[in-house]
């Protein structure tokens, strides 16, 4: 074989994976589902990490009191047991949802969490002022908020780990207005929003926008919880259920839509709260599976809706 024939067979040889990736059609897209404890309320540790591979989920998310006793559970058993249980259901601990700790309180918890292959913690931004700030005020409190956060975000950085702040009622991270500021200032790729619909529940329209101000980068988690008054106050149970999406009244399309189109990553969490804090959602795990599973193709269902 002459020189020519043989650049010639590398030249096409080169052009041919280029073609083939041409036809091959984009994955899908999917949505990484990890199972909250707090829906099991008080129930062994062992049980909530049964369910995760039969709910269809990648991962579990460890909560503490008062909202469940998972995370006190694990500190009981000591982390080599709660290692050896991950792996003997096949699955992992992606999160850690610390509320009581706040987003200044959280660093020996990244740090376990690090420890047992987690990269997520959760809690709420607390309040830097006035709750609820809107305009000027919420980007001088957001400012701030960074600013004091910045000794926790350094040792996220070198953990590895992601701080997922939350936007609640009657925290500095509340309003639209407010949340538009987060995502001005971020300073860290390991900070970001734990998305709450439900706390913007005066601000429906407005959900989408949010999204895309925030991108992929600044939502490394989400919720899929509706608003309802049956979260705080006890209520006939299917009113309260109708917090778990495809049970209630919220479209979950569109929003799922604009995490397609920003090309979101990050974990979604099927949520609701019972009344009163700390019970499991329902008796029993196998009547949580159920309407788990239900919510679940709810959610399915959208998700083929705008692939």
């Amino acid at each position: 074989m002459n020189r020519r024939n043989a650049c010639k067979l590398l030249g096409a040889g080169a052009m041919l994976p280029a073609v083939l990736r041409a036809e091959i059609p984009a994955p899908r897209f999917q949505l990484r589902h990890v199972l909250s404890s707090a829906l099991y309320g008080d129930l062994p540790t062992a049980d909530v990490i049964a369910q995760v591979s039969r709910l269809k989920c990648e991962s579990v998310d460890i909560w503490p009191k008062v909202h469940a006793t998972q995370r006190e559970q694990v500190a009981e058993m000591g982390d080599e047991a709660f290692q050896k249980l991950l792996s003997e259901n096949h699955t992992s601990m992606s999160v850690s949802t610390c509320y009581p700790l706040g987003s200044f309180g959280q660093d020996d918890e990244m740090r376990w969490v690090k420890k047992n292959g987690g990269y997520l913690t959760v809690a709420a931004s607390g309040s830097m002022g006035d709750k609820d700030p809107r305009g000027a005020e919420a980007e001088r409190q957001v400012k701030a908020y960074f600013e004091k956060l910045k000794p926790h975000y350094e040792l996220a950085e070198e953990l590895g780990v992601t701080m997922a702040i939350e936007n609640h009622a009657n925290s500095m991270l509340s309003h639209p207005d407010s949340i538009r500021a987060f995502a001005e200032h971020n300073p860290s790729k390991h900070v970001g929003i734990a998305f709450a619909p439900h706390h913007l529940h005066d601000y429906i329209d407005e959900i989408p926008g949010l999204i895309r101000d925030l991108g992929a980068d600044q939502l490394p988690f989400f919720y899929f919880q509706e608003h309802s008054p049956a979260s705080k106050e006890l209520m006939d149970k299917k009113i309260e259920l109708q917090q778990l999406p495809g049970l209630g009244t919220l479209d979950y399309v569109p929003i799922i839509g604009t995490l397609k189109e920003i090309g979101f990553r990050g974990l979604v969490e099927i949520f609701m709260h019972p009344v009163p804090r700390g019970i499991p959602i329902l008796p029993t795990v196998d009547e949580i599976a159920e309407v788990m599973l239900k919510s679940r193709e709810y959610v399915d269902g959208c998700v083929e809706q705008v692939a």
